[in-house]
């Protein structure tokens, strides 16, 4: 997303700019296809909210047009991958194992605590913007796709550097399915780094089921190269899409984590904001306290819309308290295993062992954040999760 405004100076209109978007999309991924047209009613509502919405900075103008050009790209190497691999398009994907639950309840931990175990296989961050078959990884220095991926995040992270310690992301580390789910352009990371309102309101209505049958075909591709690897993917907002999800992946496990949302919610729009200065001018603090309504909103209305598939599909379906996995990371670990039908063997169980103790997540600083900089009380966040702290267990 970072670092890459120089390569793509945005246009002057956002919403007159499709052809010229498709082009440098298409020199940037070799392919003038872009898997289909399912995806181009979202583009075009996101560019239009992109002259609506959002007081841009410059730079902040260059970002997002990078960002989309990369974000189009992307789906065009996809779609090249697909063609010079058909193959692929009839690989099962079997017995997926999915994190989900609200956002900063553990999800990224508890991801890359179990990609310890290499009987996983997951989605690197740097092939989200090249889907392809996964090299081996022996390869990966020498590849310029993920060199891109690496200068990218380094510029990311020196443009706003408090987010390390926020949401610290690795080229070479697992990532989340939202990487590839945003190349549908109908999904809510358009909605995070600038102001969307308009976009945000005509997603909230749409159907997500291209975006999901989009990301099954490119875990085939991916997957490819190592089949009897079972997938390990982690997405917060598959919480609020758990009937596609279960669509897509039925014999899914799935681990949801839970927080208190008075703790969950204000971490999130502190990680979120933080991108806000860079690309905007003007009203942060009104900007914050419309994130701190808006992601409670999602996030309630997310657990409300799951409860129901939550009873039809039990079995399938593992609750993980973040007190739990912050207290005792490899008690939690053991509690999984035998949910997933899967033995923790004892070399896994001392790798785990060994990345708990050095705690690669905690080694950039404290993220600090409080509900009353999101115009909301922690008892005002609470009220509208009903019964969700009782049921489990969530008060502080």
């Amino acid at each position: 997303m970072f670092g890459i405004e120089e390569r793509f100076p945005a246009p002057e209109t956002f919403s007159g700019a499709s052809d010229q978007l498709h082009e440098l999309a298409a020199r940037e991924s070799g392919s003038t296809d872009f898997f289909g047209d399912e995806y181009r009613l979202g583009l075009r509502v996101l560019l239009e909210s992109m002259d609506y919405d959002p007081r841009f900075s410059e730079r902040g103008r260059n970002i997002a047009w990078g960002w989309l050009v990369d974000s189009l790209s992307a789906r065009g190497h996809a779609a090249r991958a697909f063609r010079e691999h058909p193959q692929t398009a009839s690989a099962p994907v079997k017995g997926p194992v999915v994190i989900t639950g609200l956002h900063r309840t553990g999800t990224t931990a508890l991801h890359k605590l179990l990609a310890v175990d290499e009987r996983f296989q997951g989605l690197q961050g740097w092939l989200l913007s090249a889907p392809m078959p996964r090299p081996p990884r022996a390869s990966w220095e020498g590849n310029p796709h993920f060199r891109k991926a690496c200068d990218q995040l380094a510029a990311r992270f020196e443009s706003v550097p408090g987010m390390k310690a926020a949401h610290d992301m690795v080229a070479d580390e697992v990532d989340e399915c939202v990487g590839i789910l945003c190349q549908s352009f109908v999904n809510t990371l358009w909605t995070c780094a600038w102001s969307a309102s308009s976009y945000d309101a005509w997603w909230q209505t749409q159907d997500e089921g291209p975006a999901f049958r989009y990301h099954r075909r490119v875990l085939q591709l991916i997957g490819s190269s190592e089949p009897g690897k079972r997938w390990l993917l982690k997405e917060p907002s598959h919480v609020r899409n758990l009937a596609l999800l279960l669509e897509t992946y039925p014999d899914a496990r799935i681990i949801q984590t839970h927080r208190d949302p008075a703790r969950a919610v204000p971490s999130l729009c502190s990680l979120l904001i933080q991108q806000h200065p860079l690309m905007e001018v003007g009203r942060l603090d009104q900007r914050a306290r419309i994130m701190g309504y808006r992601e409670t909103a999602k996030a309630a209305e997310g657990l409300r819309t799951a409860e129901p598939l939550r009873r039809a599909h039990q079995d399938q379906i593992l609750d993980i308290r973040h007190a739990d996995l912050h207290r005792d990371p490899m008690g939690t670990i053991r509690k999984i295993y035998p949910f997933l039908g899967m033995d923790l063997t004892p070399e896994v169980e001392a790798a785990m062992e060994r990345r708990v103790a050095e705690a690669p997540e905690a080694v950039h600083g404290a993220h600090s954040y409080r509900a009353t900089d999101f115009g909301l009380t922690e008892d005002e966040i609470r009220e509208q999760f009903g019964d969700y702290l009782d049921r489990f267990d969530l008060w502080p």
